[in-house]
């Protein structure tokens, strides 16, 4: 394959040359819009979302003030007010990030400045005790940088162990916030998952609700992942009951709704908290004597400046789908996820599904070359396994006629997890999926 010119020219290149580095570069990204790539948690091409990316860089605004961004400030306005709705939130605030981690940061600043109101002119001198933050071990790793960022520390973000499925287990929750009280330590924070990064896992919400009303605790749920299942009225219940109870929740409309990236919201059940953590009233940008009420303005009430203008594609791929459009696209991909659980399941001697009933369209597995589909299943296996999985990415990879990511999780080797978050999938790509990682990893 000929490598690219990724020189910098002294001299302009002509509109043709331009033209064929487009074309090329095209030509060797990894399409992350087939419906053979179920690498991560973001995939798909939607052509309503790409085109409202178009208006979005025409535009070229800055959302930090109303005055420079109305349009796109009162479009944030509706669809933030329709997102809490579905949620479950009466009212409350919402911000859009670079990404969940920056929507998890977010949450925990948010949840210091409500529970140490002196931290934000003090700092950590204003701490009497300890503060712990609590998160399930399944949780992403953001929730542990969101700990160091704000001052507290890695030691501090203590993980809950989960049970088989990936659950975070209440009783295990309340034994450690207990343990922390006794050791002089202040626990303020939990981490709930709406859908974790490998096994796809839900906590308990009323569950862990229960303890956080029971011990003050701010309850956040981190639904980067699985947040859009809220749009789906099938499967949404089981997993997000009790929703409505948690203080602040992260959704990522650029994973399950297919929508371009970047794209992530937090939401947050009460109104003022983002203004009262962050703002700083900076003369020289928000001034207080505009001619508009200066309310609309955002830029304050965030920690970044200048902010990217990330609605507008949201909103016009979800005026043309509707409601019921993007419900559709969800329960579409929760399906074929059970038609691919179906098919692993009805080849156990190829297959082995770390979790036997996935909650979101993770499917976490090991394929079994030929060679090992007579032994049983055990911990040598499963290490043989790890090692296979790795090869057979190997060989994936130089094929290039699939893409599945793979990791370890805890003390179990390397697995395949396969993510289907493109409404372009369809059950013969499932076929296709099975029929090639046998191909590809038979002689293994």
């Amino acid at each position: 394959m000929k490598l690219m010119d990724f020189s910098l020219p002294d001299e302009p290149r002509n509109l043709a040359e331009i033209l064929q580095d487009c074309e090329t570069t095209l030509k060797h990204v990894v399409r992350t819009g087939h419906p053979h790539f179920f690498n991560q948690l973001s995939n798909g091409l939607d052509t309503m979302s790409l085109a409202g990316e178009f208006i979005t860089a025409t535009a070229n605004t800055n959302m930090f003030t109303y005055e420079i961004a109305p349009v796109f400030i009162l479009m944030e306005k509706f669809v933030f007010r329709k997102m809490r709705e579905i949620i479950g939130y009466t009212r409350g605030d919402t911000i859009m990030a670079p990404g969940g981690s920056i929507s998890n940061l977010y949450a925990v600043i948010v949840a210091r400045h409500c529970m140490f109101p002196d931290y934000k002119k003090q700092g950590m001198r204003s701490m009497v005790k300890e503060p712990i933050i609590f998160t399930s071990e399944h949780s992403h790793y953001s929730i542990m940088k969101a700990a160091v960022v704000a001052g507290f520390g890695t030691e501090h973000c203590v993980n809950v162990p989960c049970d088989q499925r990936g659950k975070m287990i209440p009783e295990e929750l309340e034994r450690l916030v207990v343990k922390a009280k006794e050791a002089g330590s202040q626990p303020f924070f939990v981490t709930a998952m709406g859908g974790s990064t490998v096994f796809g896992a839900f906590d308990p919400i009323n569950d862990i609700a229960d303890i956080c009303d029971k011990h003050n605790l701010w309850l956040h749920i981190d639904g980067a992942w699985g947040g859009s299942l809220l749009l789906s009225k099938k499967y949404r219940q089981g997993r997000f009951d009790g929703v409505e109870r948690a203080r602040s929740l992260t959704w990522n409309p650029h994973k399950l709704l297919t929508t371009s990236l970047q794209c992530s919201t937090v939401h947050f059940k009460e109104k003022g908290h983002l203004a009262s953590c962050n703002s700083t009233h900076a003369a020289y940008l928000f001034q207080p004597d505009k001619h508009y009420d200066v309310r609309y303005d955002t830029g304050d009430k965030v920690i970044q400046c200048g902010r990217r203008n990330d609605i507008y594609k949201l909103w016009l791929k979800w005026r043309a789908h509707g409601t019921s459009g993007l419900e559709k696209a969800i329960d579409h991909m929760m399906g074929v996820t059970e038609y691919m659980v179906a098919c692993l399941k009805s080849h156990p001697d190829k297959f082995y599904l770390i979790v036997e009933e996935p909650e979101c369209t993770n499917v976490c597995f090991w394929y079994i070359p030929e060679r090992y589909r007579n032994q049983p299943h055990s911990a040598e296996k499963q290490e043989i396994l790890g090692k296979v999985t790795l090869q057979l990415k190997r060989r994936m990879m130089e094929k290039g006629t699939l893409m599945i990511s793979y990791q370890p999780q805890g003390k179990i080797p390397n697995f395949f997890r396969n993510i289907i978050s493109n409404p372009a999938v369809q059950k013969d790509d499932i076929d296709f999926l099975i029929d090639e990682l046998d191909r590809l990893g038979r002689d293994l």
